[in-house]
């Protein structure tokens, strides 16, 4: 049931994003005197529409994606003789560079939002491994529940070892056994690998000690070099836990964090989008039978699977930061410079300022408007390989979906 509803609430997600990517485009073309005559969300077959004002807003059946009907958004539409003076490709090319950059913008801003939320609901793991210094004894479990129910561990009772030797919180644990630790990961990898009685060497205060612990034999996951499963083997354990490298933000300090992080984000959503093209043979590699790489693209419907999957087992901030990096990808997806693209239209904009500055300094007038009709065939292609990528990624997704727990 969760997971269903998290299924529903992501692509809702994905929904409003594209929503509010139209909204951007709308709302700076009324700001800046154009006319828009439609505001659609979805594609295909229409469920409802209503007028306010002189735009019809609707939605359509298939969640695809949605439009702005801006009048004159390039010199092929018609226009009734009302329309021609708010005719967007009559406008100066700084309105027209602001309303098509209008939608990118939402995305920016909604992601970065998204990314506040998500430091100050949730903080943000240091990139800085977390020292060695323990949080809390415990006891031990004696082994691992699987995938299907997170990893957990199983239910345990009484004393732990570490507890039993007097190790307590506070304690830091600078080696096992004589051999230096100076993060939390390398004493559990220390202690993983021994039997019998460990020593650890415990900086307590001004003091540090030697303190002898019984290892416990225990069954853990633990992932083999060279694959990507983990796998249930017989390995060591004492009880302890170490502290969080969680760092943990109020309303000011999320502020530039969530600036810091979001730089990070949008590196990450440039290479991505580059790394597409080498993608593709991962991708039908999966559907004919191969493993699933964890970095191939997904679809709408992948990320909403991943999306209810994070929200049954009450993975909120995976949820939300997930929701972000689809809206930073998008921005940057339409920043590129191909027709039906927003960068498409940009890029238009600018040839045609350039070739107007190289017509005056010939001392010829301005040229008229781009010849769309010209650009078309570029356009179809990049819609054909646009629409395959898509159908692609959709029967990865179907046929062989990522699996993150």
């Amino acid at each position: 049931m969760v997971f269903a509803l998290g299924v529903v609430l992501f692509a809702l997600g994905i929904g409003v994003s594209i929503a509010l990517h139209e909204a951007g485009h709308m709302w700076t073309a009324k700001a800046l005197g154009m006319k828009v005559r439609r505001y659609y969300i979805g594609f295909g077959p229409k469920i409802f529409s209503f007028r306010r004002g002189e735009t019809e807003y609707g939605l359509k059946a298939l969640p695809l994606g949605g439009f702005c009907d801006i009048a004159g958004m390039t010199a092929l539409d018609e226009m009734t003789p009302e329309e021609e003076p708010h005719a967007m490709y009559k406008k100066a090319a700084w309105k027209r560079v602001v309303v098509m950059s209008g939608g990118i913008a939402m995305n920016f801003i909604l992601g970065f939002l998204l990314i506040y939320a998500l430091l100050l609901g949730w903080g943000r793991t240091s990139s800085e491994p977390a020292p060695p210094v323990v949080k809390g004894v415990t006891c031990v479990a004696p082994t691992q529940l699987g995938q299907d129910q997170g990893w957990k561990l199983a239910d345990c009772t009484g004393t732990g070892p570490a507890e039993a030797a007097g190790i307590a919180a506070g304690d830091r644990i600078v080696a096992v056994d004589g051999q230096p630790t100076d993060t939390f990961a390398k004493v559990s990898a220390a202690i993983r690998d021994k039997s019998g009685t460990v020593t650890l060497t415990v900086e307590r205060g001004d003091e540090t000690v030697q303190v002898p612990v019984d290892v416990s034999p225990v069954e853990r996951y633990v992932a083999k070099e060279g694959s990507t499963t983990p796998e249930l083997a017989k390995v060591g354990a004492v009880g302890i836990e170490g502290v969080s490298n969680l760092i943990e933000y109020n309303a000011l300090s999320a502020v530039p964090a969530a600036f810091d992080y979001t730089g990070q984000i949008m590196v990450d959503s440039v290479k991505a989008l580059a790394d597409i093209p080498s993608k593709v043979g991962a991708l039908w590699e999966s559907i004919t039978g191969g493993e699933r790489a964890l970095d191939t693209p997904i679809s709408v419907v992948g990320a909403s699977v991943i999306g209810g999957e994070a929200a049954d087992r009450a993975e909120w901030p995976m949820f939300v930061g997930l929701l972000a990096s689809i809206n930073f990808f998008l921005g940057v997806f339409n920043i590129l410079p191909l027709l039906p693209l927003d960068g498409g239209h940009i890029a238009v904009v600018f040839y045609e300022k350039i070739r107007d500055w190289f017509r005056a300094r010939r001392g010829l007038i301005p040229g008229g408007p781009v010849d769309y009709t010209r650009l078309l065939p570029i356009t179809y292609v990049f819609i054909v390989i646009g629409g395959a990528f898509m159908l692609l990624t959709l029967t990865a997704d179907i046929v062989n979906p990522i699996k993150i727990f």
